[in-house]
């Protein structure tokens, strides 16, 4: 199972949509923390979900926590789940209103970085984190 989970190819080229995806994620994380009122549990509230002051730290611990994995590449197929979870909530969450208020086109505008996260923690659950990657050497040590 252990293998399962830190296999991956040798592409090198993994690394750039890993240190997209981490970046952001990890980003978001601290600016969830440090600007809790407009970016964190306040966000949450204004959006109407549940709990904010909890779903605040929470979401922002892990999107600091699988984005520091996926950065180093360690776990990078398992650190994306929780991270295509969060899109998928935030899309859901946070575009509706824009489509059904200003149509298709400028949700597709409000939604860009939110469909990269997606479609790039997607790929990084399909492929793993690629040949310079933490999954890579312990793959080859037979950890």
């Amino acid at each position: 199972m252990k293998n399962r989970i830190l296999n991956t190819d040798n592409s090198k080229t993994t690394i750039l949509i890993r240190l997209m995806v981490g970046a952001v994620f990890l980003s978001e994380g601290i600016q969830k923390f440090l600007f809790a009122d407009t970016l964190g549990a306040g966000r949450f509230e204004k959006i109407g979900l549940p709990s904010p002051e909890f779903l605040g730290s929470f979401v922002g611990g892990f999107e600091i926590v699988c984005g520091l994995l996926i950065l180093v590449g360690l776990f990078t197929r398992l650190a994306s789940i929780p991270l295509i979870i969060i899109m998928l909530v935030a899309i859901a969450t946070t575009k509706s209103e824009v489509l059904a208020e200003k149509g298709f086109w400028e949700m597709m505008h409000g939604s860009r970085t939110d469909w990269a996260m997606l479609l790039g923690s997607l790929f990084l659950l399909i492929k793993g984190g690629g040949f310079w990657s933490a999954d890579k050497i312990l793959t080859k040590n037979g950890a």
